[in-house]
């Protein structure tokens, strides 16, 4: 019964993100789309952060789901809030588990995206630059966030974290930080990237 219980619940955390929500709204910030997850999938999130849905990584399937809900849907369960990455590490670890296992290769782009968002996410180097070579390699010509991989990378190597986290986290900001939100943060990075293309 578990089994089969187990089963259902991924894919229906697959199907609600590809079916309900859909790539047109993977990164959008919409509270609508924030409720909806609320409601329907903030048991999920709260199993997993107690310790929970290890049973989900045993496949490629699975692992899916559990890095939608650890990745992805932690990011809109709390939205300018710190608990957005609370299961941050929890995820790479899943992630990671799986690209050795290849298993990113028996989903299809764009869902593929998904086993790398979590290393895209990290405030470590090393995961930067794998992000940004699974993003490269292994997307098989779908490579809609490579630049997004690279823009990531950046910030960490020029400040160490993510300087937009500062406040939901509880930690100071450095004056070369501050300087970086007040010249247009994230975006500013990507726009410079395009403009080297």
């Amino acid at each position: 019964m578990r089994s089969g219980a187990t089963v259902d619940r991924a894919e229906a955390v697959i199907r609600f993100w590809t079916d309900d929500i859909g790539k047109a709204n993977w990164y959008v910030s919409d509270p609508a789309i924030d409720q909806k997850i609320r409601d329907g999938f903030a048991t999920d999130w709260a199993e997993a952060a107690a310790g929970g849905l290890g049973h989900w990584l045993t496949g490629a399937r699975g692992t899916l789901a559990y890095l939608i809900v650890t990745d992805q849907f932690s990011r809109n369960l709390f939205r300018a809030d710190g608990r957005a990455f609370a299961l941050d590490a929890s995820a790479r670890a899943a992630a990671k588990y799986a690209i050795e296992r290849n298993w990113d290769q028996d989903i299809d782009p764009p869902l593929r995206q998904f086993f790398f968002m979590p290393l895209m996410h990290s405030e470590n180097l090393i995961d930067q630059d794998r992000s940004v070579a699974m993003f490269a390699t292994r997307m098989g010509g779908e490579n809609s966030n490579a630049l997004h991989a690279q823009a990531h990378r950046d910030v960490i190597r020029r400040y160490g974290r993510f300087p937009h986290r500062n406040a939901l986290l509880g930690r100071d900001s450095t004056p070369d930080e501050v300087a970086y939100i007040d010249d247009g943060g994230y975006g500013a990075i990507v726009r410079a990237l395009q403009a080297k293309d």
